[in-house]
Parts: structure tokens; sequence; C-alpha cells
């Protein structure tokens, strides 16, 4: 096969690259499948918690400031976005193949969970 000679003449060895590749997708498609089910108990846990915080508010238990709650998200937000990545071409190159098949298990595993 013409692919494989490419392969061999660029020193890559197809079958080293297959199991990286296989590896990453079986890896990425179990913690995809675990992100989806955390995220979603996540998601429910805060929502019980601001339903709490709504009754409480309603009986005068507690005082929300609820501007304040919705200002903390804006401004973690804004840290996210400000940071600046660190030189990653190199790093992509090095690991992409258990990356690439990491990132299609992972996606499988997350629409499947």
């Amino acid at each position: 096969m013409p692919g494989i000679e490419a392969l061999a003449q660029l020193g890559i060895d197809p079958q080293k690259l297959g199991l990286e590749l296989g590896t990453g997708a079986v890896i990425g498609g179990v913690i995809g499948f675990a992100a989806k089910k955390v995220a979603k108990l996540i998601a429910v846990i805060i929502g019980i918690e601001l339903a709490l915080f709504k009754f409480l508010e309603s009986r005068e238990i507690l005082a929300v400031n609820w501007e304040r709650i919705g200002g903390s998200f804006m401004s973690a937000g804004e840290v996210a976005t400000a940071e600046t990545p660190p030189t990653w071409v190199q790093t992509i190159l090095s690991t992409l193949s258990v990356s690439a098949g990491f990132t299609g298990g992972f996606f499988l595993g997350f629409k499947r969970g």
C-alpha cells in the first residue's frame, strides 16, 4: 500500500499510531461519558441550591443578592478568557494521534452519556 510506505519513509510506525489512536479513543469515550454524568449531577445540585435560596428568600429567612451571584459568574468567564494560551503548536504535533482519538472518543461518550 502506498500510504503505509509513505508512513514508513517518515519514520512513523502504523501499528503504534493505530494503538495510540485506539487507546486515546477508548479513554476519551470513558471520560466523555463520565463528564456528561458529572455535569448533569452538578447542574441538578446547583438548581436545587438556587431553588432552596429562592424558597428561603420568599420566607424571609435569607436575603440573597442575585446581582452579585450573576456578577461572580461573569467575572469567572472574564478570567477564563483573559489567559493567553502557551505555545501549543509543538505540543499538539507531538500528541496528535492520542489527542485525535481522545477527542473523537470524548465526543462520542459525551453524546451517548
